[in-house]
């Protein structure tokens, strides 16, 4: 394998994207992309690169068929994530209903990571306390549309705003709908017309968080 082909299959490897891999070896994204277009067939920095991939510049170059000899260790997902200054995010395999949907014994999930920069700019909850779902159903539309993703604020458990929307669960059934307070009960609001309000006792449902972000495919 030419250089470029050796450093496009450790990236990808490693899940890194071209940029991320260049702000980690200190240069340009456009030298990443010549050297794996095969443009460029070497660089000044091809060392960087190299320990950035867990391998030797020796290795790239082509100069040996071992990455492993003389190489650093790579950086782990948490020393890339404190580089580029990333946050964790779960995403949880977990539909909200809206109308309702059962909520799974078990539920998987998988960590993105994002910005900390974008993800300060709308809130300043850790991200631990933070969760991208997706919900189900028609009952909130236009608001939220089916399969929509939401992010969930699970520091925001109890029903202060008027009409803002939550996630929440009424015995193993979960939804997300505008909650509205009224004495010892919970009236519970769909955005779309055809859907009649309903209410629950406050003490029979737990709130799960505050829906503070939608994300929908155009």
């Amino acid at each position: 394998m030419r250089t470029g082909e050796r450093i496009a299959e450790r990236r990808q490897a490693m899940g890194l994207s071209q940029t991320a891999l260049a702000r980690l070896a200190g240069v340009s994204q456009g030298t990443i992309g010549k050297l794996e277009a095969g443009l460029s067939s070497g660089s000044s920095y091809l060392h960087k690169i190299a320990r950035v991939l867990g391998t030797t510049s020796e290795y790239l170059a082509g100069e040996t068929n071992d990455p492993t000899t003389g190489a650093v260790p790579a950086p782990t997902e948490r020393d890339i994530a404190q580089h580029l200054d990333l946050v964790p995010i779960a995403l949880i395999d977990q539909e909200y209903g809206m109308g309702s949907a059962f909520i799974a014994d078990h539920i998987e999930h998988e960590t993105l990571q994002f910005p900390r920069a974008w993800v300060e700019s709308f809130t300043r909850t850790p991200s631990n306390m933070l969760t991208f779902a997706r919900g189900r159903g028609d009952s909130m539309q236009p608001a939220i549309m089916n399969n929509d993703m939401v992010l969930i604020d699970q520091s925001q458990r109890v029903i202060t705003e008027p009409d803002a929307i939550w996630a929440y669960a009424d015995g193993h059934m979960g939804g997300i709908k505008r909650l509205r307070l009224k004495g010892n009960r919970v009236i519970i609001l769909s955005d779309n017309p055809s859907v009649p309000p309903d209410e629950a006792l406050l003490d029979a449902i737990t709130i799960i968080g505050r829906v503070i972000m939608i994300i929908r495919n155009v």
